[in-house]
């Protein structure tokens, strides 16, 4: 039953994030469903997990993680059983106070894997789980020396959002669910482990390294990396690593990052997680940017030589106040992560630019939102802000609804109550709730508290309801500014009519100026008008990952095939879904199946075990 705003509670129930917030309020049962965190079959709602101390050895040669983690944990309400999350792992023992005891691995249930039911007592203290990992870890990418850029040594890494550090860590996998962690990684010598913690700066000689989480965290931000990798700084709490001959570019192309820090902590309060460094991945990363504490995780696709996509690295830092810092209890709550870091990340743009520069990202954005509002459809409840994904993988709930309609909502009431006076509620929203978590329900209330305070007038304004419990984009959105837009569509009306692209005025543009003139292009452009754009501005071979991929699906729609060959190559090296799906999907509904299907076959291993799942229900089940 849809919440009323005006009966919303404040308290966290007994669910996944109980043991971390204090409730203010008497609860009712209505709130259940607000607060249960369906995606877990843990019951750290009534059993606290404190700490993890986790102790792995990285085997490239079987491509297994072997170890154990071990539990702390705190059994005030007396249950006899402890239950963790796993996906396809083999639990070889399990000990209870250092005792070798009983346990219990459930059957596999689709999306969630297989519960590890364990006996505690009321005074039981720790429980230490041995295992190692399946043969397909969602979470794991495996590279041989071939898929990294130094051809010489192997990699792995992590990605644990949304529900994956079940697949190599026996855990609560629950982003309500927070604690801190230690750990010790050993891995063969001569490559540098890297976790979201404290970390090494540089290769040591015995292939063992220590690490220290103090904050206590979700287990979707837990994060491992092994690779050759080294490290450079940016400043004195800042810095890079990055295979040996992407450093120096990746150095260059962050070299802001420093900057970046300070003015978000001008806007919304310190930074808290020490050192601020950026780990640049191989091509098969899935996603953009991982926003792992103390060491974001990004695609080598932001390194473009001219800084033009470092927005990419505002948001990840963005995160880690909304998100790594207030965090949101349930995946049916991903908006309070995602909204708030893009309007947090808009903000640091518009700080190190200007208002226009921030504009043009509004309205790219606002532009998404349209596309995915469409695909979704108008009245699909995946298009409110909270969401219902009970039995689904909550990655159908990790779309652009999150991120710029939530966005979009801030931005409204940015707009009703000035930004000054909205600045300093985000700024309290997140000290009071710091290294705590946070649902949608708690989150209203939170606002009607401290900002709306009783203002009818200002509550109609803003249509609450419509945002978070609506479909599609309501009525009162706010739309940026169009002043650099504007002139981008000048041009490309004059190209449409006949006007020769090097008679264009493009010279000073942006990335996001090309972006907004090649998507508002007719679809398809005949042949002719794609060889005069491509002779004039060399898109086939444009080195940005972003402009080239809007182009190789304009090319495809076209039939454009002088941009082909780059495009296969494009295909074979980046592992970005959000450039993998657009550029397959297009083929596959124009009449290119079999090209398609040709190429996704070809260089499928290069690409990470997630983006495998949604590409190939894209193109190999495309019959």
């Amino acid at each position: 039953m849809k919440p009323q705003l005006l009966a919303l509670f404040s308290a966290c129930l007994l669910a996944s994030c109980s043991n971390q917030n204090t409730p203010n309020e008497t609860t009712s049962s209505q709130n259940v469903a607000e607060v249960k965190d369906l995606h877990t079959q843990s019951n750290a709602d009534v059993i606290e997990v404190k700490h993890l101390d986790l102790d792995i050895a990285v085997n490239f040669d079987q491509k297994k993680i072997t170890g154990s983690a071990t539990w702390t944990i705190t059994n005030t309400n007396h249950k006899d059983t402890l239950k963790l999350d796993t996906h396809d792992l083999t639990i070889d023992s399990v000990l209870v106070d250092g005792q070798k005891t009983n346990y219990v691995l459930g059957t596999m249930i689709e999306h969630l894997g297989s519960v590890l039911s364990i006996p505690v007592q009321e005074n039981t203290k720790s429980v230490s789980v041995f295992y190692k990992t399946g043969s397909n870890p969602r979470a794991l990418q495996w590279l041989t020396p071939q898929q990294t850029l130094g051809k010489t040594q192997p990699f792995l890494y992590t990605q644990s959002e949304s529900i994956y550090a079940r697949s190599w860590i026996p855990c609560p996998d629950g982003p309500g669910i927070r604690f801190t962690y230690n750990a010790r990684v050993q891995v063969p010598k001569k490559l540098l482990a890297l976790m979201s913690a404290e970390n090494p700066q540089q290769i040591n000689d015995s292939g063992i390294y220590h690490f220290k989480m103090d904050h206590p965290i979700p287990a979707y931000l837990m994060a491992l990396a092994v690779g050759d990798l080294r490290f450079k700084a940016v400043d004195e709490r800042t810095g890079v690593y990055a295979e040996p001959n992407m450093l120096d570019k990746a150095a260059y192309e962050l070299a802001d990052m420093g900057k970046m820090v300070e003015t978000a902590e001008k806007l919304y309060g310190p930074y808290r997680w020490g050192r601020y460094d950026v780990l640049i991945l191989p091509p098969g990363f899935p996603i953009g940017g991982m926003e792992n504490p103390k060491l974001t995780f990004a695609t080598p696709t932001i390194i473009a030589g001219d800084r033009s996509l470092v927005n990419l690295i505002a948001h990840e830092l963005a995160h880690n106040w909304s998100g790594n810092l207030v965090t949101n209890a349930t995946w049916n709550d991903f908006w309070l992560n995602e909204g708030f870091t893009v309007y947090f990340e808009r903000r640091i743009s518009e700080a190190m630019n200007d208002k226009s520069y921030a504009d043009m990202l509004w309205e790219l954005g606002y532009q998404d939102l349209e596309a995915a509002v469409e695909a979704l459809g108008k009245d699909s409840k995946d298009t409110h802000l909270k969401l219902d994904l009970t039995g689904r993988d909550p990655d159908d709930g990790l779309t652009d609804i999150a991120y710029e309609k939530g966005a979009l909502f801030l931005r409204l009431i940015e707009n009703n109550v000035g930004r000054e006076r909205f600045d300093q509620f985000l700024r309290n929203y997140f000290d009071k709730h710091a290294f705590k978590t946070i649902h949608t329900g708690e989150f209203l209330a939170y606002l009607d508290q401290n900002l709306i305070k009783g203002d009818k007038d200002l509550r109609q304004k803003l249509n609450i309801d419509a945002w978070v419990y609506g479909p599609g984009i309501p009525a009162n959105a706010p739309r940026a500014d169009q002043e650099r837009f504007s002139k981008v569509d000048t041009e490309r009306n004059r190209f449409l009519q006949g006007t020769a692209p090097s008679e264009l005025a493009t010279g000073n543009w942006t990335t996001h100026e090309w972006l907004h003139f090649l998507r508002k292009m007719p679809k398809p452009l005949q042949s002719e008008q794609m060889k005069e754009l491509d002779d004039a501005y060399h898109f086939t071979q444009s080195g940005n990952s972003e402009i080239a991929d809007l182009w190789f699906v304009m090319s495809v729609a076209a039939d454009y095939k002088p941009a082909y060959p780059a495009m296969e190559q494009f295909l074979s090296q980046v592992g970005r879904r959000k450039f993998l799906e657009p550029l397959y999907h297009e083929m596959m509904k124009t009449g290119k199946q079999e090209m398609g299907k040709s190429v996704y076959q070809k260089y499928r291993m290069n690409y990470h075990p997630l983006a495998q799942m949604t590409l190939d229900k894209l193109v190999l089940k495309a019959d």
